[in-house]
């Protein structure tokens, strides 16, 4: 792959054609994710009105990852991954035909909507892992970080913009519009990634053994790793105390803020907006010198921005508050990766990657559940301001892990 000159890191990564490809496909399946997701979001909400059920919708769909990342990074680091990734789209484009038919027929039932969240969390740990493991292959090592950031600011982009489609189109065709406009994202993706053409992996040291004594082994090297390990344990309490509020917005939005869809749409999209901004600034940012201490200051607005959420009623200022958590959450996330992808070689980096998938997919499920059933008892804003409040205390334990990552995986190596 050939080096890109003296272009800046955003325009180096966006010119190579394969990286270009793979985005474009993947774009529009995101846009209407989150177009399908609040429309789920919030048809839940109207079956229900209750915020247990939202946390159990939102742990069907993200609870698979606890169990399934660990095989699924294994299963991508023996198989191609683009092979892979092209079978979860088209599965996942199945779940968003059935979940339209089955409410367009007037069936619906909760027990129905969470079958089918729990069926795409299923397929989502394979999906994802295959995705990361693909995006080191469209470009140099150099330019990993800014790969990564694209990547996550053309994911997070599609939480700005799917939301605010959602905005116009549920008020307007109702939620069988939204899942309308997900089954023809799908087949757009679907469509795209069987003409992407990308180099098969090297696939020369890949284990030959057991695929769980693989998974196994993935867990000890994690822990042994001294880089490896903290950047896990930023992700997690990020993941586990602040993030799940994304997953509790079809709650804030009715009984918090007096709302309704639209409502929904614009505190998704305030958190999206966020996402966005900060999935650039460290795209546009480039490098890897400083990226420990830059993901630790996005830590500290994920904290704060999750604890002023928690504490307002007034609209305007929970989006704000909305913009930095999301602007935080991906600003250290997005750090998060790119680090962990200099930290492994071909041969493990899907086992590696799929804990980071694993933590920031699936610790939120557990989360949400946690904080949805507390909030029964004591309401939505207290639940969510003691996770961001053990968010904050949690600092004290991530201040000091940030030393080894610095020193073993900011000073670049050789090729």
């Amino acid at each position: 792959m050939a080096k890109q000159g003296n272009k800046t890191p955003l325009l180096r990564v966006l010119s190579y054609r394969e990286f270009a490809l793979f985005e474009g496909g993947l774009f529009p399946q995101y846009m209407t994710g989150w177009i399908q997701r609040v429309g789920a979001g919030w048809l839940a909400w109207q079956l229900t009105e209750s915020p247990t059920w939202l946390g159990i919708i939102a742990a069907a769909d993200l609870a698979p990852m606890l169990v399934l990342a660990p095989i699924a990074g294994a299963v991508a680091d023996r198989l191609e991954p683009l092979r892979l990734i092209r079978l979860a789209q088209f599965l996942l484009m199945v779940q968003a035909i059935l979940l339209l038919a089955l409410s367009m027929s007037g069936y619906m039932r909760i027990e129905y909507l969470f079958v089918l969240a729990l069926f795409s969390g299923i397929i989502y740990p394979f999906h994802s892992t295959a995705r990361q493991s693909i995006i080191p292959s469209t470009v140099p090592r150099e330019d990993f970080s800014g790969a990564v950031a694209i990547d996550s600011a053309c994911f997070h982009s599609n939480r700005f913009i799917g939301p605010t489609l959602a905005a116009f189109i549920i008020p307007a065709f109702g939620v069988n519009g939204a899942f309308f406009a997900h089954v023809l994202g799908s087949f757009l993706s679907v469509g795209a990634f069987h003409i992407l053409r990308l180099p098969p992996p090297d696939r020369s040291r890949r284990s030959r053994g057991n695929l769980f004594a693989d998974v196994s082994q993935t867990f000890s090297y994690a822990w042994r790793h001294q880089a490896i390990r903290p950047l896990l344990l930023i992700l997690f309490c990020a993941s586990f105390f602040v993030r799940p509020v994304q997953d509790m917005l079809p709650g804030f939005a009715e009984a918090v803020f007096s709302g309704d869809a639209q409502t929904l749409a614009w505190l998704t999209s305030a958190m999206g907006i966020g996402a966005l901004a900060g999935a650039m600034h460290v795209a546009v940012r480039g490098g890897t010198e400083g990226l420990t201490n830059f993901g630790i200051v996005g830590y500290v607005c994920t904290a704060a921005g999750g604890l002023g959420f928690a504490a307002t009623q007034n609209i305007w200022a929970g989006m704000t508050w909305l913009f930095i958590a999301g602007y935080g959450l991906n600003v250290m996330s997005t750090c998060v990766q790119a680090l962990m992808q200099l930290a492994v070689d071909d041969h493990i980096r899907g086992r590696v990657l799929s804990l980071y998938l694993l933590i920031y997919r699936g610790m939120p499920a557990i989360g949400a559940l946690l904080i949805g059933i507390a909030a029964e008892y004591w309401g939505l804003q207290l639940a969510q301001g003691i996770g961001a409040v053990l968010c904050v205390i949690m600092l004290a334990f991530i201040w000091p892990a940030r030393k080894p990552i610095i020193a073993m995986l900011e000073t670049p190596r050789e090729s």
